[in-house]
């Protein structure tokens, strides 16, 4: 039986796709290097991994206006995560990924870093605002 999970925020379209997970906080502008795809911040948890086509799964969102126009910029020139999930998102980086077409969802009875483990392939349904472990 598949593991879900009810976002009490949810935004976007539906997707599915294998994720990335960490305990750390998300900031387009400082974490990403994004002319290569990658996370940059070395000291970030997912320093080296590649977001491009993934499903992110962190704790939280991090930085200002700045973020938000850096996914749109990025899907603009399709390289960037495919759905970014957080334990708690700010209006800024959720306003983002409204603009960028990013799906979006936040808010979990539990620590979502913790209850989904990274390279699990997941479904998520942001009109039902649920997260599928499939």
């Amino acid at each position: 039986m598949n593991k879900v999970f009810k976002a009490k925020h949810a935004q976007g379209d539906v997707v599915e796709g294998v994720c990335l997970t960490a305990n750390d906080g998300f900031s387009a502008r400082y974490d990403l290097d994004r002319i290569n795809g990658v996370f940059s911040r070395p000291t970030h948890k997912l320093f080296g991994e590649t977001y491009n086509n993934k499903i992110l799964v962190l704790d939280t969102a991090k930085g200002g206006v700045a973020s938000a126009w850096m996914i749109y910029e990025m899907k603009k020139r399709g390289l960037c995560p495919s759905a970014i999930i957080f334990n708690t998102v700010n209006p800024i980086l959720a306003q983002g990924a409204a603009h960028g077409g990013i799906a979006m969802l936040s808010g979990f009875d539990c620590d979502i870093t913790s209850a989904i483990p990274s390279g699990s392939k997941l479904r998520i349904d942001p009109k039902n605002q649920t997260v599928e472990i499939l």
